[in-house]
């Protein structure tokens, strides 16, 4: 068989990996904290046809290898950690990360290690915690469950991410920080969904998580925005350029098979 089928295949089924990830963009184009996808192919290993051949003392000069490309693989996978537009929503439980860093949250408060995630639409529940719209467990600096004490009556954020408190008897004291941790290789965190990411030994050294404190410079977190949320970074202009460029690619693959069909349709023909 010729080998400019197999890769018109290959180059098909990168394209069509391609359009999954877009599709998957567009999708969560109003997705609060969503980070966009791109794909990165590289080349399948060449087939060596004649190697390298180096001049010589007589004067006769170098030859160059003859190679043949069999195809295109997906060579990553990248999620675009780039900050998304901020949409102003004066709730003062959402929240918003100016630069780096992640909240923290985990299902019953008690897990050891917390899944991450830029999206802060947080609640109070009725007990008092402040959890994420799936109910989890919004962590502070110290790695535990906040919870609004029964003789707070109001309460605000600063971009320290301290909860500032107005008591029952009107005075106002600090609270518990919220917590933020920072990534040294965002792109190595786990999608699992629900605007959540999980650890991996690839995002930190050996997969440890330390919990800090927002607007930190020594360990470069980003102040929190309180009355804000982050938007997803999908750029629809770009994303349907992406397409469009998928699309064509994906069809011109579709011609190679096509061109090798007709070939091999004359191969076959030499013997009626």
């Amino acid at each position: 068989m010729l080998r400019s089928m197999y890769s018109g295949v290959s180059g098909m089924r990168g394209f069509q990996t391609k359009l999954d990830v877009i599709g998957n963009n567009i999708a969560n184009v109003n997705t609060i904290g969503f980070k966009s996808g791109r794909v990165m192919f590289k080349d399948i290993m060449s087939q060596t046809i004649s190697g390298v051949t180096a001049p010589n003392d007589d004067g006769q000069g170098g030859v160059n290898a003859k190679q043949i490309g069999l195809g295109v693989s997906i060579g990553s996978i990248d999620t675009m950690h780039l900050a998304g537009s901020a949409q102003t929503t004066n709730n003062p439980t959402d929240l918003r990360i100016d630069g780096d860093g992640f909240f923290l949250v985990n299902l019953t408060g008690e897990e050891a290690t917390p899944f991450l995630t830029r999206a802060g639409d947080f609640h109070v529940d009725a007990s008092r915690n402040l959890v994420t719209s799936d109910g989890l467990h919004v962590l502070d600096s110290g790695g535990a469950p906040i919870v609004i004490g029964e003789d707070v009556t109001a309460f605000s954020i600063s971009n320290d991410g301290t909860i500032v408190q107005t008591m029952a008897d009107g005075t106002t004291q600090p609270g518990v920080q919220i917590g933020v941790a920072k990534v040294s290789n965002p792109q190595g965190l786990e999608k699992i969904g629900g605007n959540l990411y999980r650890m991996t030994l690839n995002a930190n050294a050996e997969g440890a998580l330390e919990p800090t404190t927002a607007n930190n410079g020594e360990a470069g977190t980003g102040a929190i925005v309180a009355g804000q949320l982050e938007m997803s970074n999908v750029d629809l202009t770009n994303e349907f350029t992406e397409m469009i460029v998928a699309q064509r690619g994906f069809q011109a693959n579709s011609r190679i098979i096509t061109t090798s069909d007709e070939v091999l349709q004359e191969v076959v023909n030499l013997k009626r």
